[in-house]
């Protein structure tokens, strides 16, 4: 398994980088990132869930070490973690069910094509 705190560290490092040689590419990210705080409506231990789920199905280990170090942070517990988790799991699986009808769709309609 990974060094999770090294590679955030050293992540962090790679996108200052990228901030220095593209300052308006890191500022937009900044401004995107920040946005749902600035409502109020969800709490931060909250947000930083979402960010898991969401992080887990895009793939996006950079995701994991930020928003896992930022949800125990906000008081999140490895049983909510876990919870999160279990929804991105199930997301996972109903968009490759979804998928899986768009399949079977487009097997009908060649199907029908090469009845014709």
């Amino acid at each position: 398994m990974l060094d999770w705190p090294e590679y955030r560290n050293e992540l962090m490092g790679r996108i200052g980088e990228i901030g220095k040689l593209s300052p308006g590419t890191l500022a937009g990210y900044q401004t995107l990132s920040s946005a749902g705080q600035k409502t109020g409506r969800l709490d931060a231990k909250t947000r930083e869930l979402i960010a898991l789920a969401v992080a887990v199905t895009t793939r996006c280990d950079g995701c994991i070490t930020v928003h896992t170090a930022e949800a125990l942070k906000h008081g999140a517990t490895r049983e909510e973690i876990a919870e999160a988790l279990g929804v991105a799991v199930a997301l996972n699986a109903g968009a490759a069910l979804v998928y899986s009808a768009r399949v079977m769709d487009a097997a009908a309609a060649y199907s029908a094509a090469t009845a014709a």
